[in-house]
């Protein structure tokens, strides 16, 4: 993928990559379209997640946005200009919903944890960017929906999000409804981690970050790749898996020490 962040004025960019330690922070700039996951957007955000993945000095990634908005979900102008086509769209959209899952997927198989830092609307594919993330802080004012029911454009594709993080009976209330959820209804719906103060989400996301970079690199890396792998199996075979991982991890050098160090401590 080309990288729009660098390759586009700054008045237009699409995200603002900075490092706090081994925290890269990557912030969504298109405050004044409520940062949309127009095509632009979402290649921007790809990239930067696979590079703070590749590189051996990051442990935590954390998404945050500037403005009231933190995603309005897919650019529906975007895709309103793209009707005009011969094929009143379809490849357009076709590649939009691509490059949207990549994204989606890349985030997850980032070896690094993956934290939202919420304030305002998350709504559509921003909710199914919330969602995705490992974990997420959100401010008191935030909002969360999957409005699509309203405008005949069902969340499909934030649907496979939800449904992997929410109760079912939760997914469907969104999905059905399209109604906003404050952040103390996404809170007890397991959609977010923690309520905050408004303005203190990335504050808050920046400092969980600190705690788990602190945290023995490969560890969380094993860590994170093993919970989602074994939790689409079935419970048998889940235990198979992860107690092949837990042997593995035992023999890690991280381990090893780690478990003398504590031992060690113990003694004294």
């Amino acid at each position: 993928m080309s990288n729009p962040a660098q390759d586009v004025s700054p008045e237009d960019r699409f995200v603002r990559i900075a490092r706090h330690g081994a925290i890269t922070l990557i912030t969504m700039t298109q405050a004044r379209r409520r940062n949309p996951l127009s095509k632009g957007m979402i290649a921007a955000l790809h990239d930067a997640t696979l590079e703070a993945g590749a590189d051996e000095a990051v442990r935590v990634v954390v998404i945050a946005a500037e403005g009231p908005a933190y995603c309005a979900g897919h650019d529906l102008a975007e895709i309103t200009a793209a009707r005009t086509a011969h094929d009143q769209g379809r490849a357009f959209f076709e590649s939009l919903m691509a490059d949207c899952a990549a994204l989606m997927l890349a985030i997850r198989a980032c070896p690094k944890p993956v934290i939202a830092a919420v304030e305002g609307i998350a709504t559509a594919a921003g909710c199914q960017l919330v969602a995705t993330c490992d974990l997420a802080i959100a401010g008191e004012a935030a909002g969360f929906a999957t409005p699509g029911v309203h405008i005949g454009l069902f969340c499909s594709t934030p649907m496979v999000a939800l449904s992997r993080n929410l109760a079912p009976k939760h997914a469907m209330e969104m999905l059905l409804s399209g109604d906003i959820h404050d952040a103390g209804m996404a809170f007890r719906f397991g959609l977010i981690n923690r309520v905050v103060p408004i303005g203190e989400a990335l504050p808050q996301a920046l400092a969980l970050a600190g705690q788990i970079a602190a945290k023995p690199p490969a560890t969380l890396r094993i860590g994170k790749e093993a919970f989602y792998h074994q939790n689409e199996m079935p419970i048998a075979q889940a235990y198979d898996y992860a107690s092949r991982v837990m042997v593995d991890n035992m023999l890690h050098r991280e381990a090893v020490e780690g478990i003398g160090a504590f031992l060690g401590r113990k003694k004294g």
